[in-house]
């Protein structure tokens, strides 16, 4: 299969994402060379998952993003548009209402949950700033969004050698634990293409959301982004 261009055509990244959904889990571990653990573990912290709460966890692939708001007791939805990830996820997960939707169109009533989340699956969304309206609309009053997204360092030294490891070292790392190497080739194509802190928080402000704030992670290679729906 051909790698998902930039364009983002929706049945070329989940077809992607299906081929690469066996081993995708371990995958991001080697790649982020076990970071993706404790930014999973900031995005847990910064949704604040309550009891008895609703919690919409989008681009959950395999619902490993899921886990840590079932146990708070809060009753999570993971929903990916790649039937591959979520069927993956089912098998080892058999318990959570895995759901099929595009973030541009959710399978969801306004006002449903009390926080809506993504993490590293805004950038493969074909329509950005439709999503970010999408997340609005199916969040209630007085809920709150968290998004979890590779940015830009912000010390410039650092941002070079980022670079550099992303187009010259994942690739080769990514055919040695990777089902689609090109898949990941994609990825870090897709991540220098992606808008820095600032621009994603004014998108987010457009879409309607307020008290819009980011807080970087290792240096800025990752983002989490936080907005509400005022009541």
């Amino acid at each position: 299969m051909t790698r998902a261009s930039l364009n983002k055509q929706p049945h070329e990244v989940a077809s992607m994402f299906d081929d690469v959904a066996e081993r995708y889990d371990l995958t991001n571990d080697v790649l982020s060379l076990g970071q993706d653990r404790r930014w999973r573990k900031e995005v847990a912290k910064a949704v604040d998952a309550r009891p008895a709460q609703k919690v919409l966890d989008l681009a959950a692939g395999t619902a490993t993003s899921s886990l840590p708001f079932a146990r708070t007791g809060a009753y999570v939805v993971p929903c990916d548009f790649s039937i591959g990830m979520l069927q993956v996820g089912k098998r080892k997960h058999t318990w959570l209402p895995f759901t099929a939707g595009d973030a541009t169109r959710l399978p969801f009533k306004d006002d449903t949950f009390d926080a809506v989340t993504i993490s590293f699956g805004l950038r493969n969304v074909q329509d950005t700033d439709a999503a970010l309206r999408e997340m609005y609309r199916v969040t209630r009053p007085g809920g709150r969004v968290v998004i979890c997204e590779f940015s830009h360092p912000t010390w410039e030294p650092f941002r070079t050698v980022y670079t550099e490891y992303l187009m010259r070292a994942l690739p080769p790392v990514a055919r040695a634990v990777s089902s689609n190497p090109d898949a990941y080739v994609y990825l870090a194509e897709s991540i220098r293409a992606w808008p820095d802190q600032p621009a994603l928080a004014e998108r987010l402000r457009k879409a309607g959301w307020s008290k819009v704030a980011w807080r970087n992670l290792t240096g800025g290679v990752v983002a989490l982004h936080r907005g509400f729906k005022e009541s």
